[in-house]
């Protein structure tokens, strides 16, 4: 029996230890993780940097509450706001309330209420984000969502360019589908976005909860894309696996969260402060993220070389170390197959295969893992008949 609610389709492994791009479980068996605690552990499992920051800050001070001042955050947000478009940050303790909080500002900021996002979108399963993603299957069974969300095909440029109304307060939107299949945006699309919520008056917000600290070889994915969005949200790889997010907004919304309008008793403590502060330190090093685009590059072609000819493979897409790997078939039985064999990967959707390793993950891990993925896929081609 377990005292746990059976909210997750967990895998048969006890972690035991975790290093670098590998764990351990209780068996001995060794996995090459390109799963990172999904998109979460950029440094690799126990950084020694981050740890250290952590060990320092347990001996300070763990909790306070934001009714006191607390010099990390200012830190931390002054790193966001260097190499961002932003200037004053909002910190929480996920991605679903970094979202949360930008659907709030947004709604307060213009007094208007509906939010436009988009199919197969993903933000996060607190109402509000539940009701902004776009996918019914997690929505279902959660009874009437909250309203005034309005969902539009991703990368769809018309679609967006014939939105009109009085009453859009913000677009929401991933510049690289997580969640959703591993899609990234198109530039046209992502453009045509920024110059409707101009037209509008509306809040332009890019979630980059799996996007951002150095994921696609940027600080952030948007920058990718020549686009300036007033809201950015983050979470995920900003603490290394401390929980952490945050919201990232422009000069002209810092007046809309006045004191008392919005709040979060551990957003921003110390410990995640500090964990956060030494994580940034080294992914938003120029030399790390071009290191990062440089070994996106290399495992995306490699990916395509071995995998062309495979029947079972339909297309190979991403950016920087967020590979998605779409099949002709359902993916559990390559997953299975991959952990099997010492490769833990995870799908994005029923068809995609989902690659998140480090970013620091090295190119002798990285061939290891293009010959598992390749042989696996291959011995399951063998059997695939096209319908």
């Amino acid at each position: 029996m377990s005292y746990l609610f059976p909210t997750y389709a967990r895998l048969d492994i006890e972690v035991e230890k975790a290093e670098g791009a590998y764990l351990y479980d209780t068996n001995g068996k060794k996995y090459l993780d390109f799963v990172s605690g999904i998109a979460v552990c950029n440094l690799g499992h126990c950084p020694k940097t981050v740890s250290q920051s952590i060990q320092k800050q347990l001996e300070k001070v763990w909790h306070v509450s934001n009714l006191f001042q607390i010099p990390l955050q200012e830190k931390v947000a002054k790193k966001l706001v260097e190499h961002s478009v932003g200037d004053a940050v909002f910190f929480a303790n996920s991605g679903a309330e970094a979202n949360e909080a930008a659907i709030k500002l947004a709604r307060k900021h213009t007094g208007k209420h509906k939010i436009i996002t988009f199919l197969q979108s993903f933000h996060g399963r607190t109402y509000a984000t539940l009701s902004a993603t776009g996918q019914k299957k997690v929505q279902e069974g959660f009874g009437p969502l909250a309203p005034t969300f309005e969902y539009l095909p991703y990368n769809d440029v018309e679609a967006v360019k014939s939105l009109k109304g009085n009453d859009i307060a913000a677009i929401m939107v991933e510049v690289v589908q997580g969640e959703g299949g591993v899609v990234p945006g198109d530039p046209t699309f992502l453009k045509a976005i920024e110059e409707k919520c101009k037209e509008l008056d509306a809040l332009f917000i890019v979630d980059e909860v799996q996007t951002g600290i150095g994921r696609t070889g940027k600080a952030f994915a948007y920058e990718h894309y020549k686009i300036s969005p007033d809201i950015i949200t983050l979470a995920k790889g900003l603490g290394s696996g401390f929980p952490v997010g945050a919201m990232i907004g422009k000069k002209h919304l810092i007046s809309s969260f006045s004191p008392g309008s919005h709040a979060s008793t551990f957003g921003g403590n110390p410990l995640a402060m500090a964990a956060a502060d030494a994580t940034l330190d080294e992914i938003f090093n120029e030399s790390f993220l071009t290191s990062v685009s440089e070994k996106g590059k290399w495992l995306k072609q490699q990916l395509i070389e071995q995998l062309q000819d495979e029947p079972l493979v339909k297309d190979i897409r991403g950016k920087g170390l967020m590979i998605g790997i779409e099949l002709n078939t359902d993916v559990q039985n390559v997953l299975t197959s991959l952990r099997e064999n010492g490769l833990l990967a995870l799908p994005a959707g029923p068809k995609v295969i989902r690659l998140l390793p480090p970013l620091t993950v090295t190119k002798q891990e990285m061939e290891k893992a293009v010959h598992l993925l390749a042989s696996n896929i291959h011995l399951h081609s063998l059997t695939f008949s096209p319908s």
